[in-house]
């Protein structure tokens, strides 16, 4: 990783990634790989794969995650707000307003076909990113069948996330332990040769977490001490912290849990609600789990408790926000010195380099549910025209370098034309 980078320079790019992050976890990701590994150069490949597994074993976003642990990485705690904040803050202004709209008109907005083609996009960003990661990572069998029989235990298995990277975990540690001439080591080419990161202050890191901890709590006793224990909203704050805290598996799994939760016990929502929602998260930047400002806004916006709806399902869209990332800082700031400190230790590196062909499988997963739902949609038939714009998006950055945000505009453009225009 370069030195050079300025702080300005960086929170131009959060800023930039925070508009443009697209398509749901996978896409977040192999957006961030492109930019930070490939075409800027600023972080080297092994450091950003270290940095994804680490995410990938955090309950909660691991996209906001990996952008904070980047940030980080190059400017410390500064870099780590302004990048975890601006991931997800172009976001909590859009959802805010779509909710706004979607409660009190009634109606989802035509944000999905103004957004039509930039599902195609995505799509080709996760492939040509699953193909580029696999590549630099995959060069042994023992790498290759980790990715395999990854993809096939979450795909096709509904095995959980958790026992799919732990697994892969201590296949890597224990080959590395055995001999660190097998196909693991020859094919994660680990060397001593680390960056030296300076060593961890078991002090600044307490007194950091307990920071972190502290503000992640307080709207918590701020929502106490003026609406009372009982109040809809320490209800929402107390559901998404527990989410945050204990939804392994990323987006997807935390998705599951406050469906369950807001739909079946509180009955906040109801289904189509919650599908509205999703429709709205998954074609709007920033994170999947967005939703979640979705689903408080609505839950308070319904049962405002004397509040003015709209206020009352603003604070309620907010505070789900700060409760699901606030813990992301926490984790990040905590953990990731500790993360540095072993890039030395070949055993642990080893480690890691495993879980990395297993996040290999489980993004070529989260690849193709995303690809189902946009090649075929709710309405049962095939999209012909996604699948094509998708290819010609994949064949530009893959054979002739096109870069991406043209690839995104270009996408969206197409899909306009295609729906409104031709009116198809």
């Amino acid at each position: 990783m370069t030195n050079k980078i300025s702080f300005k320079e960086a929170l131009h790019y959060w800023l930039k990634l925070g508009f443009i992050s697209f398509g749901g976890p996978a896409g977040q990701i192999a957006m961030m790989h492109k930019e930070l590994v490939d075409n800027k150069k600023w972080i080297d490949e092994k450091h950003f794969l270290q940095a994804l597994n680490f995410c990938m074993l955090l309950p909660g976003p691991e996209a906001q995650q990996l952008a904070t642990y980047m940030g980080w990485l190059m400017h410390r705690i500064k870099g780590g707000l302004a990048s975890g904040i601006l991931f997800v803050l172009p976001a909590v202004f859009i959802l805010w307003a779509l909710a706004w709209i979607y409660a009190s008109m009634g109606n989802v907005p035509s944000v999905a076909s103004l957004f039509y083609g930039l599902k195609p996009a995505v799509v080709a960003i996760v492939a040509e990113a699953v193909l580029r990661i696999g590549k630099k990572s995959l060069k042994g069998k023992g790498f290759i069948a980790i990715a395999a029989v990854s993809f096939i235990g979450i795909y096709f298995l509904n095995i959980p996330f958790p026992v799919i990277v732990f697994s892969a975990g201590i296949i890597g540690y224990v080959s590395g332990y055995m001999s660190q001439k097998n196909t693991i080591s020859k094919a994660s080419n680990i060397s001593n040769k680390q960056d030296k990161s300076e060593q961890p202050s078991i002090k600044k890191i307490a007194k950091t977490a307990f920071i972190c901890f502290v503000v992640w709590l307080l709207p918590l006793l701020i929502i106490l001490l003026w609406r009372g224990a009982n109040s809809i909203f320490m209800e929402i704050g107390i559901l998404f912290s527990k989410a945050a805290l204990l939804t392994f598996g990323g987006a997807y799994a935390v998705l599951s849990y406050i469906s369950q939760q807001a739909v079946s016990r509180y009955g906040w929502l109801t289904s189509t609600q919650m599908m509205d929602g999703l429709g709205l998260a998954e074609t709007t930047p920033g994170p999947l789990i967005m939703i979640n400002q979705f689903v408080g806004y609505l839950a308070a916006y319904q049962n405002p408790e004397g509040l003015n709806p709209v206020a009352a399902g603003t604070i309620g869209g907010l505070l789900a926000t700060w409760m699901t990332f606030a813990p992301s800082f926490l984790f990040i700031f905590a953990g990731a010195p500790y993360i540095e400190r072993i890039r030395g230790n070949v055993k642990l590196s080893f480690a890691l380099a495993a879980i990395t062909a297993a996040v290999v499988g489980v993004i070529l997963n989260l690849g193709l549910k995303f690809s189902s739902h946009t090649f075929l949609p709710e309405t049962g038939v095939f999209d012909w025209f996604a699948l094509t714009i998708s290819l010609i998006a994949f064949s530009g950055m893959q054979f002739l370098k096109w870069p991406m945000i043209p690839v995104i505009v270009g996408s969206a453009f197409a899909g306009f034309i295609w729906k409104y225009a031709l009116g198809i």
